[in-house]
């Protein structure tokens, strides 16, 4: 028997190659185990006085903030106005303070970029310090379709929004990424389910962000869940297999 053939056909057999991430989520690299961490934005205390000034004055009047917050884009601080509350010197001292919120870690978040057998993507979480993890958290439901440029969850199907372009005073700094949403509204209520994935302006670190909402048709919240993890970009996220202890 010529076994000469065989072994030629083994050799040169297709070998399966990785995927390309596609672009949209390209900010963790594919199956790499990445560390990461669900954080919480935490201002400066001395700025609780101004907040409660411009609370105080919104009170007075709420129609004009109202009118006057449009002007602003969402979580970024408002344009000065003498009707806020705040003289000159105080809104620019709260600006500064502002300025220095810092990023608190509260869970480490081990994640992962896999493509499944049926082509879609998906970002495992997973909340612990190993590779091993522990409990997954609600984005690793999301499964991502790049030829439809959508993620698909349990509630539906979030749909391509405009590309994150975060201003550096907006609440988590400037950033820029991709954004998708769903959003269904019955008799019942209505529910709503965002998902973001991009980095920091300085390009160190990379952000996910998530919420999801159901309110009822009296305006009831019944649910409010959001999250925001935060990992490094590149190599310094990445874990590296640990070495065997010696004996």
């Amino acid at each position: 028997m010529n076994y000469i053939f065989p072994v030629l056909a083994a050799l040169v057999a297709p070998v399966a190659v990785a995927a390309d991430v596609p672009k949209a989520i390209a900010f963790l690299p594919q199956d790499a185990f990445v560390k990461g961490a669900i954080t919480v934005v935490v201002p400066p205390p001395d700025l609780d006085k101004y907040v409660a000034k411009v609370e105080a004055s919104a009170a007075k009047d709420p129609e004009w903030f109202k009118e006057h917050a449009k002007k602003a884009a969402p979580g970024v601080p408002l344009p000065y106005d003498e009707k806020i509350g705040l003289t000159k010197a105080e809104y620019d001292e709260y600006l500064k303070l502002w300025d220095s919120r810092e990023f608190k870690a509260v869970e480490a978040v081990i994640l992962q970029l896999k493509q499944g057998s049926d082509k879609k993507w998906a970002i495992t979480a997973a909340v612990g310090g190993g590779q091993e993890g522990g409990g997954s958290l609600p984005i690793s439901t999301l499964k991502y379709d790049s030829d439809k440029d959508v993620f698909v969850s349990p509630n539906g199907t979030l749909k391509r929004l405009e590309d994150v372009k975060a201003d550096k005073r907006s609440i988590l700094g400037e950033w820029n990424g991709s954004e998708w949403r769903y959003e269904e509204e019955t008799s019942l209520g209505k529910t709503k389910e965002n998902f973001a994935i991009g980095k920091t302006g300085d390009g160190k670190f990379g952000l996910i962000v998530y919420r999801m909402q159901e309110i009822s048709s009296e305006g009831t919240r019944l649910y409010d869940k959001s999250l925001v993890v935060r990992f490094p970009m590149g190599e310094a996220g990445i874990l590296k297999p640990e070495a065997p202890a010696n004996r």
